[in-house]
């Protein structure tokens, strides 16, 4: 019970970082969205994202930020073994599940709720 209660605190934490930047900073959800994935990488390059995720679980690996550590993780194990080559698809190979989920789904979604614009 300890741990569900840590994971909804900190991904709460995540949540409230990004609606304050969206309320006070008047960001565009698109600037959100890259600042958060971009935290992300760069709190896994400094090592700190790891043990966020050992200590919060889902509270840190479902939020956005946790898109930028994966990218980050996939790019740097890569290059270290493929060299520029690697950092470049290294990117793709470990988040292409989840991009190709969310263009999937988000398919599905516009032919069910059938979207304006």
């Amino acid at each position: 019970m300890a741990q569900v209660l840590i994971a909804f605190v900190v991904g709460g934490l995540i949540c409230v970082i990004g609606q304050l930047m969206l309320d006070m900073a008047k960001l565009t959800p698109a600037h959100v969205m890259s600042i958060l994935v971009a935290s992300g990488a760069i709190l896994d390059g400094l090592g700190l994202y790891d043990p966020l995720i050992d200590f919060a679980g889902a509270g840190a690996t479902v939020p956005i930020t946790s898109f930028g550590h994966s990218l980050y993780h996939g790019a740097w194990q890569e290059a270290e073994k493929d060299g520029l080559i690697g950092l470049i698809s290294g990117m793709f190979q470990i988040t292409s599940a989840g991009i190709s989920a969310a263009v999937a789904f988000s398919f599905f979604a516009a032919l069910v709720f059938r979207p304006r614009g």
